[in-house]
């Protein structure tokens, strides 16, 4: 199976979209929506979007693994963003205009300051030596995950830099049906972007863990297959999220021959999400964690947890509970 392609900008939707003066269903506070129409991407249509790999849109938050100080290395996305008056600013213009295109932005001064170590993601494109903000007004980029930076401690969970792995779910390489969790070598994953998920990100819309017992794990982009995608089709589509049990996802991410990706949401077709049951929970997960754990290691170490239950399969990863 080929490596497909890595996310590092925001993707487009499938569909062309359009702004209507309603609350979003995405974003609290946000005052329009954007909603597909019926006409395809004329993007996604060059870049042969029927013929394109469909995978499970994974709701999470972004990660890419690339070197740090010469060794493999987790980061965690951080995208630069507006101050508080250029956002107002872009978002009245936004509002206004119905699009963000001919919005300009002075980037020394309308934008947050970043950590030394930040980097702009690949693509990001620049001006007289500065990286440009794409149309939501953001510049993505990536910071290096540390241990002792709080903020980032559910990504650190995931990843033993001692050792060089990282806690990834993936599909079984025998049975597309079953998923398992697996220590990986970081150095595998080398300029690979992964969706972190779990307890404590996004709400955890999977259910993931408990509160006295976090469980995280990183989901590479695209392993999780869509086995029977529908058309490229507006009704279809909107069908298959409805009445599907493949379509209880967050959403589809199309992976072109080209390496351009495309998606749709389904906020996107005005449809809810999260879901209390999704098809990520109908699908058996074993785990295969045969680390060494480390005699020192905390209780709360994910790696040690991990592998207190290695080789146990369970009917869905929202039951995986740790011996005690």
């Amino acid at each position: 199976m080929r490596r497909l392609g890595s996310v590092q900008q925001k993707i487009p939707c499938v569909f062309l979209t359009e702004v209507r003066n309603e609350p979003s269903r995405k974003r609290d506070c946000q005052q329009f929506q954007v909603v597909a129409t019926e006409n395809v991407n004329p993007a996604a249509l060059e870049s042969d979007i029927h013929c394109a790999a469909a995978t499970e849109k994974i709701d999470g938050t972004c990660c890419y693994v690339t070197t740090y100080k010469g060794e493999p290395y987790l980061w965690a996305r951080l995208d630069r963003k507006p101050t508080k008056q250029a956002d107002k600013r872009f978002k009245k213009y936004q509002y206004s205009q119905k699009t963000c295109k001919g919005f300009v932005w002075n980037v020394d001064e309308d934008f947050r300051e970043v950590p030394d170590s930040w980097i702009a993601a690949h693509r990001v494109q620049h001006e007289n030596g500065h990286p440009v903000p794409d149309e939501h007004g953001h510049i993505p980029g990536w910071v290096p995950v540390d241990h002792t930076n709080k903020q980032y401690c559910w990504h650190a969970s995931v990843v033993n830099y001692d050792t060089g792995v990282a806690l990834v779910l993936k599909t079984h390489m025998e049975d597309e049906g079953l998923l398992e969790i697996v220590s990986v070598p970081l150095a595998d994953l080398m300029e690979e972007t992964l969706e972190l998920i779990g307890t404590n990100v996004n709400g955890n819309p999977y259910g993931l863990g408990s509160k006295k017992h976090p469980v995280h794990v990183l989901v590479p982009h695209g392993v999780l297959r869509i086995r029977n995608p529908p058309p490229v089709e507006f009704q279809q589509l909107y069908s298959w999220f409805q009445e599907c049990q493949e379509g209880r996802v967050e959403g589809i991410v199309w992976h072109c021959d080209d390496g351009t990706l495309v998606k749709i949401h389904r906020h996107h077709l005005g449809l809810k999400w999260p879901l209390g049951d999704t098809f990520l929970n109908t699908r058996r997960v074993v785990v295969h964690i045969d680390e060494t754990p480390d005699p020192d290691a905390s209780d709360k170490d994910l790696f040690k947890s991990f592998s207190s239950i290695n080789g146990k399969l369970f009917s869905c990863i929202q039951d995986i509970q740790f011996e005690l």
